[in-house]
């Protein structure tokens, strides 16, 4: 059994992956299980009340968990998949947890092969908060994931450059990251 295949098993039990992804090293757990979610949180000694994306493996699984019109759609395709986690109004599929009560969902669609084998095989989201303490620096090294977790993917070491966070619903950037120029031109309309 592979590795992909042990992490499937993983999260099909409600546990706890560390993967790779092209910024930092993501804690995965099902995103539409709750004991799963719970221990995400608990892992991270984050609030309940903070919101947490999920990552997805496609657009049809984006579409699934948050409502996408035509000037999201122009978005996704114009920086998806890639560094960015998307915020917008989330499917009512998507457990209010995550949300933290908003009625809106960051979702990520990473641009890194063992992340989107990992989303395609277990064909479901699962979250995509970065593996460290809430507040503490982000892993880009297996040995810098503080937390506790049930397997971990080693993908080396990895960019550091975490995700801009940009607002798909107010059209603004939430946190600065990797591709934040470029996104900062698209919401004014002068790319």
């Amino acid at each position: 059994m592979d590795i992909i295949e042990k992490a499937i098993k993983v999260l099909n039990a409600d546990g706890i992956v560390v993967y790779p992804t092209e910024t930092v090293y993501g804690l995965g757990g099902d995103a539409f299980s709750d004991d799963a979610i719970v221990k995400v949180y608990e892992a991270k000694n984050r609030l309940i009340s903070k919101p947490m994306s999920i990552a997805v493996s496609d657009f049809e699984m984006l579409c699934a968990v948050g409502r996408i019109g035509p000037c999201e759609e122009e978005f996704v395709n114009r920086f998806l998949p890639g560094p960015v986690t998307i915020v917008v109004r989330a499917r009512s599929t998507v457990p209010g947890i995550l949300t933290g009560g908003t009625g809106l969902i960051g979702i990520r669609y990473p641009d890194h092969p063992v992340a989107l084998q990992l989303l395609a095989g277990f064909d479901s989201p699962i979250t995509a908060t970065s593996a460290n303490q809430s507040g503490a620096k982000d892993p880009v090294t297996p040995d810098e994931c503080h937390v506790l977790y049930d397997l971990l993917i080693d993908g080396g070491k990895l960019a550091g450059t975490p995700s801009t966070v940009v607002d798909l619903v107010n059209r603004m950037i939430i946190r600065n990251g990797a591709q934040s120029s470029e996104i900062t031109s698209w919401l004014s309309g002068t790319e």
